[in-house]
């Protein structure tokens, strides 16, 4: 497993708006929208193209596109959601699925409630949107039944990571093709499995508490 942490003074400054907690919800959104399409930037250097040959209005050339199957993106519910404006801007032909997912609080367990996704994905490269990289339950499930589904190429971008989460993943998928791309690894996970210094829940600051 790989994963880049993001060195960008824009992404700083618009992680550190998200953190703050006076940022209200809709200008969150707008920041976290924003600051996965830089991220969605780093985690596309190697998606797969393939050569075409074009006219420009002076002469022909050879240029590049996106190669087939074309890329899928499976934001994991509820708070990837609010991702996925963000990476679509950037792979516009992507096609999409769903992943919901909900964590037990006091087992911090993840379990799954909804999917969306082709059966059968091989030789598809996929790109996974789940803002909290925390205890690493959550994207291992999810990223464990992207590769029984034959997927042989996954990317995980995350607003924030914790070192217990990235622990867990090289442990759960070692062997396996995997990329973390985040803006941050953080101190530590608090007692109630948050990250620190964090940015608190990122579904609720986003969307609200809804309860």
């Amino acid at each position: 497993m790989r994963i880049h942490a993001v060195d960008h003074p824009l992404v700083a400054h618009k992680l550190s708006t998200l953190r703050d907690e006076r940022t209200d919800s809709p200008t969150f959104r707008r920041l976290a929208d924003e600051l996965v399409t830089l991220l969605a930037y780093e985690a596309t250097r190697d998606v797969r193209t393939e050569t075409v040959e074009i006219t420009t209005p002076v002469t022909a050339t050879s240029g590049v596109r996106l190669s087939h199957p074309r890329p899928l993106v499976v934001p994991i519910l509820r708070a990837g959601l609010g991702m996925l404006d963000g990476m679509v801007r950037l792979l516009p032909t992507a096609e999409v699925g769903f992943l919901g997912m909900i964590r037990d609080e006091e087992t911090l367990q993840a379990s799954t409630y909804a999917n969306r996704m082709p059966d059968d994905l091989s030789g598809r490269q996929v790109y996974v949107l789940d803002p909290m990289l925390a205890t690493g339950g959550t994207l291992v499930a999810a990223i464990g039944e992207l590769i029984r589904r034959g997927a042989d190429d996954v990317t995980a971008i995350c607003l924030l990571a914790a070192p217990e989460g990235v622990r867990m993943m090289e442990r759960e998928l070692s062997g396996t093709p995997v990329t973390v791309v985040t803006a941050s690894i953080d101190e530590r996970l608090n007692d109630s499995g948050y990250i620190v210094p964090g940015l608190g829940d990122a579904g609720d600051r986003m969307y609200g508490t809804a309860r």
